[in-house]
């Protein structure tokens, strides 16, 4: 085999991750719990709107007692209940089962409660005298208002259309804010699915002990890129399958899973926003992937890792705690520090670009700066791999890996 086959690397990386039971079973667990739950959501929303159906057609005798005067006993009859000038009476005849239901409507409805009195007929369909109680009153303010448009806007059906400037130009509000916060969402998701992958890529090597003779055939430089960019691959195959439940459910069962009706058409994908966003995600990507292995070359078995794991895990959500400054006040210090610090540039920077406080200077330094320790990082974990394949039985030193034991 050529020292040099990346492909050859990278073929066998991917075959050997998506071949293993467990790659898939953290692949899958997602979807399927989502699909179970997309499942009872639709078959809850089915039983939901049968039972709200059966409901709307069910009939019950109710009286009411009014002393405000709102109550329009049209409306009353209208619902088949009749008057009632008794709230005492009215009760005791609930009470004792000669009628379903009573309506005690206070004489400030604004400020006070309606008491409603009814038979029990269970837990769920209990909720009918209440609704019916509060149609009502909202119908017999309508015979007051006696405008439809009035009526309208007295129950606060008010539509607003906001349009705001930055800079003497329209901004796009949350339109824009959602397309570069995906970004983000892939972040997470990738690192989260793959971070232990990452960290273990070197390790197995090394605790089956073969380092050595695969490193007779493959340079380290082109092993370690070959698995950084077979994990990248198995990432996007985790993300394709995370999210087809998602699709499948948006297109085919929104109205019956009540999700919200999402128009494409109106997103701002800004393309300065998304290339940024972009180039943050990959730089990120390559420094958390590259950081990641060269903690798996210099420990000497996944136990002893594993802590690490957690200290990288806690830097990537370390800004959220910053979040309402970073929000707010982007040229706060600590949002600066957090910003090119380079273990929280990721997730700041794309937080930052979202909402669009990162500035095309700032966002270029920021994307050099990530690329160029993510390269440092890179070459560093191909120095301790190749020094840290020959030592199973404790930690590598970093100062023995890099020849710098000779400067003390």
């Amino acid at each position: 085999m050529s020292r040099h086959n990346l492909r050859t690397v990278v073929g066998f990386e991917v075959h050997r991750t998506i071949t293993k039971r467990r790659f898939w079973i953290a692949t899958l667990i997602v979807p399927i719990v989502l699909a179970i739950v997309f499942g009872l959501v639709y078959l809850s929303s089915s039983a939901t709107n049968s039972s709200l159906a059966a409901q709307k057609k069910a009939t019950f005798t109710f009286e009411v007692n009014d002393p405000s005067g709102l109550v329009s006993y049209g409306v009353v009859r209208h619902f088949g209940g009749v008057k009632e000038p008794s709230v005492a009476r009215g009760i005791e005849r609930v009470r004792s089962g000669l009628i379903d239901a009573f309506f005690a409507f206070p004489k400030h409805p604004s400020t006070q409660a309606v008491h409603v009195y009814g038979k029990d007929v269970g837990i769920f369909n209990n909720g009918k005298y209440s609704t019916v109680a509060t149609e009502i009153l909202q119908l017999s303010a309508d015979v007051k208002i006696a405008s439809p448009v009035l009526s309208v806007l007295a129950r606060g059906g008010v539509k607003v259309d906001s349009t705001t400037y930055k800079d003497g130009v329209k901004s796009s509000g949350l339109n824009g804010l959602i397309p570069p916060l995906i970004y983000l969402f892939i972040f997470y998701i990738v690192l989260i699915l793959l971070g232990n992958q990452m960290l273990n890529s070197t390790l197995e090597e090394k605790e089956n002990r073969v380092t050595e003779m695969i490193l007779t055939t493959v340079d380290p430089s082109t092993l370690i890129t070959g698995k950084i960019l077979s994990l990248f691959t198995a990432g996007v195959v985790q993300m394709a399958v995370f999210l087809s439940p998602i699709l499948v459910g948006y297109f085919f069962f929104r109205s019956s899973l009540n999700l919200p009706n999402l128009n494409l058409s109106t997103l701002d994908f800004n393309p300065e926003r998304m290339t940024v966003g972009a180039l943050l995600l990959l730089g990120g990507f390559i420094l958390f992937t590259a950081t990641l292995v060269a903690i798996g070359a210099v420990m000497p078995t996944a136990k002893e890792a594993g802590g690490f794991f957690g200290v990288m895990m806690a830097l990537i959500f370390i800004p959220f705690y910053a979040s309402s400054l970073i929000v707010s006040h982007p040229s706060s210090l600590i949002v600066q520090v957090f910003t090119f610090f380079p273990y929280t540039a990721p997730v700041t920077g794309m937080l930052r670009n979202g909402f669009g406080s990162l500035s095309l200077a700032e966002a270029s330094a920021l994307v050099l700066e990530l690329f160029a320790f993510g390269y440092v990082v890179l070459r560093l974990a191909v120095q301790l791999f190749r020094y840290g394949s020959i030592e199973y039985t404790k930690k590598v030193s970093i100062r023995t890996a890099l020849g710098l034991n000779h400067l003390n």
